[in-house]
């Protein structure tokens, strides 16, 4: 008995500490919920709204007509994309595929939804497209409006890459192609800008020093915080690591010079616990709803 109320004497102090550290955690689901709903596709984001997420995380790249296309790869990825006639894409040709050389009328003929993804076995399928950024907003703020929701945040990374492998525009015109986007829907100042090239950070940081930025990193990144913060030249309001990378020291550094730490890709949940503790500030999830489970949502 003394021992059972013991247990229930440190859960309930735990909890309350718990529920502090993660209240006003941000929910990102990652291009949509991709464990959920086809990656980067509009059922993916309304998916995510019903869900009721704070962010929805994305990915964009350019075409051939500059149009702003919602896509995590510049290319037709052979594991979970089709050709417009059903047929399959090989691993040694996918990359031929190049969207920056295809108009986006073409583009959109491509299907995505109806492979089965291995990486991601519960995915529904649902046989859609790659989406422009400017359809997604619209969708999603049309949703928004219709069902009384709160305003989400979008977190757009630029998938800037060298130019030598033609996969998009310099980083300015890039960065310019999305910001007309933004500013076409008024949503700036619910965006935040993340990439893992500093070239389109640096450009947002001086033009466009209203939107918020994200530096994006890698663990095969062997630089140390202060040296990629180096490179980038200015601290940006986000500090996005891959999760394996995010310690307790690195929370305390990155907070002292007031960057939110929101780590990505996070799918297990006993990581998301470790990060939640720490504190982090957000999480970038392809299940939302395992980290609204943990949270008690």
């Amino acid at each position: 008995m003394n021992r059972n109320i013991l247990l229930l004497a440190c859960l309930l102090v735990t909890l309350p500490l718990y529920a502090q550290k993660s209240k006003n955690l941000d929910i990102e689901a990652h291009a949509g919920g991709k464990g959920l709903f086809p990656g980067n596709s509009i059922p993916a984001f309304i998916n995510a709204l019903r869900l009721g997420v704070n962010t929805l995380e994305m990915d964009c790249v350019i075409s051939k007509d500059s149009m702003v296309i919602v896509s995590h790869d510049p290319f037709m990825n052979h594991i979970f994309m089709l050709t417009p006639a059903g047929n399959d894409i090989s691993k040694s040709q996918e990359k031929a595929y190049n969207i920056f050389t295809m108009p986006y009328d073409s583009v959109r003929q491509y299907q995505l939804g109806v492979k089965f993804d291995p990486e991601f076995p519960q995915q529904k399928r649902v046989k859609t497209y790659k989406p422009l950024l400017a359809e997604v907003i619209d969708s999603v703020e049309t949703y928004i409006k219709k069902h009384h929701l709160k305003p989400v945040h979008y977190n757009i990374e630029v998938k800037s890459y060298d130019q030598a492998n033609n996969f998009n525009p310099n980083p300015e015109v890039f960065v310019d192609l999305i910001v007309a986007v933004l500013k076409q829907f008024k949503v700036e100042n619910r965006v935040f800008m993340q990439s893992f090239d500093v070239r389109p950070l640096q450009y947002l940081h001086s033009h466009y020093p209203q939107l918020k930025t994200s530096y994006l990193l890698s663990k095969n990144n062997a630089n140390t915080l202060q040296q990629n913060l180096d490179k980038l030249g200015f601290t940006p309001n986000v500090l996005s690591p891959e999760y394996p990378m995010v310690t307790p020291e690195l929370v305390k550094t990155a907070k002292k010079q007031k960057m939110s730490v929101i780590p990505w890709t996070v799918d297990n949940e006993a990581d998301m616990r470790k990060l939640i503790s720490l504190p982090v500030d957000g999480i970038i999830t392809n299940y939302p709803n395992r980290l609204q489970k943990i949270l008690g949502q």
